[in-house]
């Protein structure tokens, strides 16, 4: 056999037999089936690695989709936008308006506390509510009353928990630089996450500019999830804070003492025991409706749900009621909150 003849067998082998191997290893996915948690990049390629087996590959990739494939009906949400996320795998399970733009409200505060955290600013530090701590943007009450002085970390915990405004607003002014280096920190940490399409102006979300999608949701809160004491302040039900006040006594001066106010989390799904809950958030404004983010573990299996502008108080609540049932799939109807 020539020279010849050999070279022309090697690649009619190599175009029948290595050529489909490398077309089925290399095919691309759009992004919508896969969350990247990096920047996103628009289509995603898997490698192509020298020896390769079809079937095998085929199996593993059927294998990362089942739960996505098991799951056939609609969960029928009422929230306008929501993303389900396998945290691990960033798969889409289920998505809904998920690259709409919008107001977050108080979702903002998560990232208000990774930046806080990332600070390293002693948590033990004193730091007074000031008159600059007052909303002026939605005029809401705080149970903060001006000059009340607590640590940093009593104030990252009720700006958590129970979404304290006056709280995340004295975090932000005593940053280095002051509330305005404190907002570009969390713009250019957002850029660093690939939330592409978000942009904040304040650290409490009470402006309706602090705006970002369920898609950049889904990757601040899958970082978030990664700092122990967002964990541990976002799934605490209640705390007990002691606070001073003045009481008058008749025919004498007002006398400072101190009282216990009990501070509870504005999402009830914590304290439930059938919620496996590893990072909450809610946040409402009336651009942005009622939110609700959460890390959870359901079936065994980490996910994250995003649930933007819902219409009552209550329906990103049982919304999320809604995707337990789904993933678990029981057809058990949802039970109500006390």
């Amino acid at each position: 056999m020539t020279r010849y003849m050999k070279n022309l067998l090697v690649l009619l082998a190599s175009l029948f037999f290595v050529a489909p191997f490398a077309q089925a290893e290399c095919q691309k996915v759009p992004v919508t089936d896969r969350l990247d948690f990096g920047v996103k990049t628009g289509l995603q390629e898997y490698d192509c690695p020298k020896a390769t087996d079809p079937i095998a590959d085929k199996i593993k990739r059927l294998d990362s989709e089942a739960l996505a494939h098991s799951v056939k009906s609609n969960p029928n949400l009422r929230s306008s936008m929501a993303l389900i996320v396998n945290e691990q795998t960033g798969e889409i399970i289920y998505a809904k308006n998920a690259e709409a733009r919008t107001s977050i409200a108080s979702i903002t505060k998560l990232m208000m506390a990774m930046v806080t955290l990332d600070a390293h600013l002693p948590p033990d530090q004193k730091i007074t509510i000031t008159t600059d701590d007052i909303d002026h943007v939605k005029n809401t009450r705080s149970r903060l009353g001006i000059g009340t002085t607590l640590t940093r970390r009593e104030l990252l915990r009720l700006a958590l928990m129970s979404s304290e405004n006056r709280a995340a607003s004295a975090l932000a002014r005593n940053y280095p630089g002051g509330t305005p280096a404190f907002v570009a920190t969390m713009n250019a940490k957002a850029a660093q996450l690939g939330m592409m399409s978000t942009h904040f102006v304040d650290s409490n979300g009470l402006h309706s500019a602090n705006q970002s999608t369920a898609e950049d949701l889904a990757r601040m809160v899958r970082t978030a999830h990664t700092y122990p004491l967002i964990t541990e302040f976002t799934t605490t039900y209640s705390y007990d804070l002691q606070m001073p006040f003045y009481k008058r006594v008749r025919h004498a001066a007002a006398r400072l003492m101190l009282r216990n106010v009990a501070f509870h989390n504005t999402n009830k799904l914590v304290k439930e025991e059938d919620w496996q809950i590893g990072v909450s958030k809610t946040g409402y404004i009336s651009e942005a409706g009622h939110c609700l983010v959460m890390q959870v573990t359901i079936a065994k299996q980490a996910f994250i749900i995003v649930l933007l502008d819902s219409d009552g108080k209550y329906t990103r609540i049982y919304d999320a009621m809604r995707v337990k049932r789904w993933l678990e799939g029981s057809s058990k109807p949802a039970k109500r909150l006390g």
